[in-house]
């Protein structure tokens, strides 16, 4: 009895088993791990402490590649160009929540051009000030810039970023007009203020930290609502009497179109990634939280960060670019 073979019939079960294939196979080469901000700053200090057990959960080596600049769109926008094939990663932080209340044309549309696979983590910030200014507490600073209104700065990691925006909301929490300073990242901003360059600075907890312990920062308060593990005396800025919390958060994405079987397998991946000991132990050293999800999960979030965010650009008066 003959066999009758239709080439449709072949061509669509090939096209079925291929991306089965490419999640067996992959990774075969490195991954690179795009992080939108200069090196010393939060997002690289969590890229840097991830990529190892993340590497060893697929099997291959992470490569950090910081791309800073225009308030993380730089990075994101190499990040979304890039193939579709698992090869190439993007440390995402709060900014791709924040960015759409900022700016009226990105280059991108995150949830058109990205494909989330987990949240990271989360952390406190810290507001931190040479250890010349006069004033010791952020109540004293708070009434110095109130009485001086125009006089005093703020560095932020970029125009437009979540630091920046948060700081903005900070001031006009405390009614006090600070002129601001942008940098490409929290370590530069970190570095100009330890040069008594600019004058207050609010900082993710990882990147100020080894400054603080070493005296070459004060610190004045935490912004979450809870103090953060390392600091533990650091009263948080709702135990002096200030109404205010913020607190940053980091995630892994990849390209949009890249084939559903890898994005699981690497949702997998930085999950096992997230529960290694050796992880959890440097995350808390940094007074970092490991905050996993479901690719679906961190999708919610996202859009539920967008709203929050697009309106508290518009409380704070901050005008689009």
């Amino acid at each position: 009895m003959s066999r009758v073979i239709y080439p449709s019939l072949v061509a669509a079960l090939c096209s079925l088993a291929i991306p089965v294939l490419a999640a067996d196979s992959y990774p075969v080469r490195p991954i690179r791990l795009i992080v939108p901000f200069a090196p010393g700053g939060g997002t690289d200090i969590t890229a840097r402490i991830l990529a190892e057990p993340l590497s060893e959960a697929l099997g291959t080596t992470i490569v950090v590649d910081n791309r800073p600049g225009a308030g993380t769109i730089i990075g994101t926008e190499i990040a979304v160009k890039a193939q579709p094939d698992g090869y190439t990663l993007f440390l995402g932080t709060i900014s791709v929540a924040v960015n759409p209340a900022i700016y009226t044309k990105l280059p991108y549309d995150v949830q058109r051009d990205l494909v989330p696979i987990s949240r990271v983590s989360s952390q406190p910030s810290i507001l931190v000030v040479h250890p010349s200014n006069s004033a010791k507490t952020i109540k004293e600073f708070v009434a110095h810039a109130q009485a001086k209104p125009g006089i005093y700065n703020f560095g932020s990691p970029g125009f437009g970023t979540a630091g920046h925006l948060a700081a903005e909301l900070l001031w006009q929490k405390v009614d006090a007009r600070l002129v601001h300073v942008p940098f490409k990242g929290t370590g530069p901003a970190l570095n100009a203020l330890i040069g008594d360059q600019i004058t207050i600075y609010m900082s993710s907890l990882a990147s100020a930290l080894p400054h603080v312990v070493q005296r070459r920062l004060r610190a004045y308060a935490v912004t979450t609502s809870k103090r953060a593990g390392p600091l533990p005396k650091l009263e948080t800025l709702m135990e002096q009497g200030i109404d205010f919390e913020y607190g940053p958060w980091y995630g892994l994405f990849a390209p949009a179109k890249t084939p559903k079987d890898i994005v699981d397998k690497l949702n997998k991946a930085t999950i096992a990634a997230l529960k290694s000991p050796d992880l959890l132990h440097l995350f808390e050293g940094q007074g970092l939280n490991a905050d996993p999800s479901s690719p679906d999960e961190f999708v919610a979030y996202i859009a539920s960060e967008t709203k929050k965010w697009g309106a508290a650009a518009k409380r704070a008066k901050i005008t689009m670019q």
